[in-house]
């Protein structure tokens, strides 16, 4: 089965303002992004464990600053919803009110349905009594929708727009992994020929390994194209393909380590780490994890090590 929440979360941890651009482009443009953004993930996480609503891995909280003049922020709360859930409309009116109950602050809440039924569309929930009445209705982007524009999202210079290639393409493959590993191969070369930045390249690689996955014979295959196409473009500044993906599997159980060990405070360094393409630099960070007693000993055995 094919992994949607964790190349999902990660894609909206590194790219929440291409996001927005492209998918909610009215709060794109009000937002004032020269004060940059805060997450506020571990703050969600509490209100879903008080709501009984369990840990939902892609589900992002922002705080954003607007461009009204004003020093005014609101909370941003993102949905990514891969599968059809009963009582999804529910959850988010859950989710909004106990945030707004808990900042006092506007809380705005967005969705994203990555679901393969086109007539799923949940945008409202409410309910009403003796002329009493509740609810919330939020925007909603359906993934499908998307299908009929493969060319445009691949002449985008968008990095998300890949990720939303990516997020189809491993839709429509769910039963022809050859086919997968045909589309696989066209999205990760199209990344060399976009004109994107060695860091995002190596990013969006990263996203799309993971959530594009194949059998170990296709994926040996694979490799093998990539490398040689690598090879053809003359990109020496760009790390191999292969070591990419190894240095995801390294990001992944260092990520793993930190939550086990530390918990929400050794998550926190995850963002800087996820910037490190230094294969041997993430082993020692792996190994460092073992004999830190805290982040702040775990970061200076970092620097020590360089």
């Amino acid at each position: 089965m094919s992994d949607y929440d964790s190349p999902w979360k990660e894609a909206l941890d590194v790219y929440f303002q291409p996001f927005l651009a492209l998918f909610f482009a009215e709060a794109h443009a009000d937002i004032d992004w020269s004060r940059g953004y805060e997450s506020l993930d571990k703050e969600l996480q509490q209100v879903a464990r008080e709501g009984e609503l369990g840990r939902r891995l892609v589900d992002k909280l922002v705080k954003v600053w607007l461009k009204d003049g004003r020093e005014q922020w609101v909370l941003v709360h993102v949905e990514v919803q891969v599968s059809e859930e009963a009582d999804f409309a529910r959850r988010m009116y859950v989710y909004n009110y106990r945030l707004f109950d808990r900042y006092n602050r506007d809380v705005v809440s967005l969705a994203v349905l990555g679901d393969d039924n086109p007539r799923w569309r949940p945008d409202s929930f409410g309910y009403a009594r003796w002329g009493f009445s509740a609810g919330i209705r939020f925007p909603v982007v359906k993934l499908l929708d998307y299908a009929a524009q493969e060319q445009s999202l691949e002449d985008s210079r968008n990095p998300f727009a890949t990720i939303v290639l990516a997020h189809l393409k491993t839709l429509q493959t769910r039963q022809d992994e050859r086919q997968r590993s045909a589309s696989k191969i066209r999205l990760i070369k199209g990344l060399y020929d976009r004109g994107l930045s060695a860091a995002d390249v190596r990013q969006l690689f990263r996203v799309i390994d993971w959530m594009m996955d194949l059998s170990s014979e296709l994926n040996a295959t694979f490799w093998e194209e990539i490398e040689r196409h690598e090879q053809e473009k003359h990109m020496p500044f760009m790390t191999t393909p292969e070591r990419i993906g190894q240095e995801r599997g390294l990001t992944k159980g260092i990520e793993v380590a930190l939550e086990v060990k530390f918990g929400e405070d050794g998550l926190r360094l995850m963002p800087e780490i996820r910037d490190i393409h230094d294969h041997e630099k993430l082993e020692r960070m792996l190994r460092a994890i073992r004999t830190a007693s805290s982040t702040e000993d775990l970061r200076r055995i970092w620097e020590e090590q360089g």
